[in-house]
């Protein structure tokens, strides 16, 4: 096969699968979960009503929101030997590593089955991530061994917050919603990477588990969900907006990636980013908030449009808004995980419904065919000082 051939590096522009779960960046611009538009799904419904629209396919009447609602709280705790396992990871682990490692173990605790379907491991995982991470979390700074159930009509961004803080405190509505807001935005995305990655796991037959665990893998990379922990670092070394400018101005000259720009799919900006743009800026003016973060947050947005006509994505703003409702830098992508598990659960129950291998196919570029070489004749043709 010629090396010549065409071929679309990193699939850009290859179409894979059929969906209706999802459309992104249709004429440039635009993101709708199932035909509803993300501006109206982020001003008016929860993220409860989002996963349900996502893995059901279709927005919940009142009652039967309740009813997702109740679901979802009876399954925020873990099981004893999940719990076990959780407290023998070390402190040093990356929290994405805790969840991936914390599925794989809940798949063999409660494996798919004719009496555990995809469905009910889907809202089992959603329900229970947050939990495994904070009972982790507490475990490993302060050898406390928590509670992970909290109040049945809690959401999952309350809870969330609620066992992060673990204060017995109420986190401020505003900051609750915000998260919402954040999980909304986060939930599916088309054939993001991570979503691509379930969808090739899942076309194998394979378990729902697994599927989720490569995805997990996928988005722990700064090219995807780490956007947002790289965006954060990125603020956080800057002390005033004129540092941010001078930072970014050197870091422009010496041709380096800011991460929480660009986007593959959008040309006209990402839909996501005013949204919550407008969230941090509301954080920010709210009493105790930190507007100098969201001025620096700013200013690099402007300098960055000025001189590379870049526009800001979801990761960029979600860095100072969860920054200012208190979660940990490297809890940023972990909480993408229990918002995108509603999105990679529809690709996984959608990829079973309509299955084929994926097997895409490689243009070889390696040498000609050749003889076999016994072993004492050869010569070494190592190109570095190690193989």
């Amino acid at each position: 096969m010629s090396s010549a051939e065409e071929y679309s590096k990193g699939l850009a522009g290859i179409y894979v699968a059929k969906s209706s779960i999802c459309t992104v960046g249709v004429k440039g611009a635009g993101l709708n979960y199932r035909g509803y538009d993300i501006k109206e799904l982020a001003a008016n419904s929860t993220f409860e009503e989002v996963a349900f629209l996502l893995i059901y396919g279709y927005l919940p009447t009142e009652e039967e929101l309740l009813g997702y609602c109740r679901t979802l709280s009876s399954l925020r705790d873990i099981p004893g030997a999940l719990k076990d396992c959780l407290e023998r990871i070390p402190a040093s682990a990356h929290p994405m590593d805790v969840l991936r490692t914390g599925c794989s173990i809940l798949g063999t605790l409660e494996p798919e089955s004719p009496t555990n379907n995809q469905f009910q491991i889907a809202n089992r995982l959603i329900a229970s991530f947050g939990s495994m991470l904070l009972y982790w979390h507490h475990w490993v700074s302060s050898g406390k061994r928590i509670n992970c159930l909290t109040l049945a009509e809690d959401s999952t961004a309350k809870h969330f917050l609620k066992l992060l803080r673990y204060d017995g405190q109420e986190p401020s509505a505003l900051h609750v919603r915000a998260v919402d807001v954040s999980l909304i935005l986060y939930a599916e995305h088309d054939l993001a990477a991570s979503s691509f990655a379930a969808r090739v796991t899942t076309s194998t037959l394979t378990d729902f588990y697994s599927s989720i665990c490569t995805a997990i893998g996928t988005l722990r990379g700064p090219l995807h969900g780490g956007a947002n922990e790289a965006a954060m670092h990125l603020l956080a070394q800057y002390s005033s907006p004129d540092d941010a400018e001078s930072g970014i101005m050197k870091m422009l000259a010496k041709k380096e990636l800011i991460m929480g720009f660009g986007h593959r799919v959008y040309r006209n900006g990402d839909p996501r980013n005013p949204i919550i743009k407008e969230w941090s800026k509301r954080l920010a003016n709210e009493q105790g908030g930190n507007m100098k973060l969201f001025e620096i947050s700013e200013r690099v947005e402007q300098v960055v449009f000025r001189e590379k006509k870049m526009f800001p994505n979801l990761d960029f703003y979600s860095a100072s808004a969860y920054s200012q409702v208190g979660i940990p830098t490297l809890f940023f992508t972990p909480v993408f995980v229990i918002s995108r598990t509603t999105g990679w659960a529809s690709h996984i129950i959608e990829q079973r419904s309509d299955n084929k291998l994926i097997r895409p196919s490689a243009i070889y570029t390696g040498p000609e065919s050749r003889p076999y070489v016994p072993i004492k004749e050869r010569k070494s043709e190592k190109k570095s000082a190690s193989l």
